[in-house]
């Protein structure tokens, strides 16, 4: 039986305005940027009607998000946040940037684990910081931290680290005992942990996502917690996320923000991610298990059709790693499969230069449409 998911018509994706469905010509199929092509979940759509209804657009009033992020990673992953330890950001990456300002100085160093989501070294750049690599490890399981670059980065004066956890694009979930090691790190060396963990609702079957400041209370006391609910329930154009305390030090560094800063937020996102948080759970359920089957038919997929593309299915979110670099394409294979194959891949190289002959691609699609991504790469290939 067809998965009510795999039901959506490429016509009806295709009358969409968000960036996804307009940055490229109508011929080309979009499978780059990070939000999923299914139907948002009822009891959000019920609460933005109410809303519209209602005319209530008006300025944000972060006032009940705080509530319903703590009852539901207190549901979720047994950590006890306090409503007030929660603030409110309109997105993840203004946030990172906020938190930067206050918890570093120009010139401090800020560590990345390459290749990586690409706003996190732009945005650092641009406040002044520099960029410090510790690039994740590659072999033949996959990608996985690298600890002992971590430790070099840290030894070498970095003050902060943007953590995504889970990792963007490989999708390697952290263990915990990685998580450990890196809050132990982090203790000894005075470094900031901003953890960036917008993914970690769609951790896939077989792999168990840990907040960072459940794993110790040297974890608690270093680091601060990024996320939103609009990668998870796909509302990131509602712009609404949240920054969340555990201990004293990230709470005194969270008392530092701007008393603006919630106020940059939407208020139907902060509408749409109360409702996620508190009535999201089916649809999300739905999803995790829509994305499991995702990830195995791209891998069935590419054994047929590129049988040279590596691929290590990712642990959590909706977003594949892909190797081409044997297809001989040079360092930005995506661009030759929109060239040739008039499918948009989000490009390798801007990752980090680890991502040179990489390439992105989104399959939080319908089957359909994954399986012609995946034809329309090997077109590209072909020609």
């Amino acid at each position: 039986m067809e998965h009510p998911f795999d039901a959506i018509a490429l016509a009806d994706l295709r009358r969409r305005q968000s960036a996804k469905w307009t940055r490229y010509p109508a011929t080309v199929l979009p499978a780059w940027i990070a939000e999923m092509d299914y139907p948002i979940a009822a009891p959000i759509r019920a609460a933005l009607q109410a809303a519209l209804d209602a005319d209530d657009v008006g300025y944000a009033d972060a006032g009940g998000l705080g509530d319903a992020v703590a009852a539901w990673t207190a549901a979720t992953w047994g950590w006890t946040v306090a409503p007030r330890d929660v603030v409110v950001s309109c997105d993840v990456v203004t946030g990172l940037a906020e938190l930067l300002r206050v918890g570093t100085a120009p010139g401090d160093g800020v560590v990345i684990e390459p290749p990586v989501y690409p706003p996190f070294a732009g945005t650092i750049a641009a406040l002044g910081r520099r960029v410090v690599t510790a690039p994740m490890a590659h072999g033949a399981a996959g990608f996985a931290p690298d600890l002992d670059a971590i430790a070099r980065a840290y030894a070498g004066g970095a003050r902060a680290h943007v953590l995504c956890s889970p990792h963007n694009p490989t999708g390697v979930v952290y263990p915990r005992a990685t998580l450990a090691a890196i809050a132990e790190l982090a203790d000894r060396h005075d470094v900031l942990v901003i953890a960036d963990e917008i993914h970690a609702p769609l951790t896939l079957p077989g792999a168990a996502h840990v907040p960072f400041p459940t794993v110790s209370p040297a974890a608690a006391r270093r680091s601060v917690v990024l996320t939103s609910a609009s990668k998870t329930w796909n509302l990131a154009g509602l712009k609404a996320a949240v920054i969340v305390a555990s201990a004293d030090a990230p709470r005194a560094l969270l008392a530092r923000l701007s008393p603006e800063l919630p106020f940059h937020a939407g208020h139907l996102g902060i509408v749409a991610a109360r409702a996620a948080f508190a009535a999201g759970e089916p649809w999300r359920a739905e999803v995790r298990a829509i994305l499991d089957r995702n990830r195995r038919l791209l891998g069935e997929l590419l054994a047929r059709h590129l049988p040279a593309v590596g691929y290590t299915p990712p642990a959590a979110g909706y977003l594949a790693w892909l190797d081409a670099r044997a297809l001989g394409l040079g360092d930005d294979p995506a661009a030759a499969f929109l060239a040739c194959g008039e499918v948009a891949l989000s490009p390798g190289p801007s990752f980090g230069v680890e991502g040179r002959g990489w390439a992105r691609l989104n399959m939080g699609t319908t089957a359909a449409l994954l399986e012609e991504a995946v034809v329309r790469m090997a077109r590209a290939v072909g020609r």
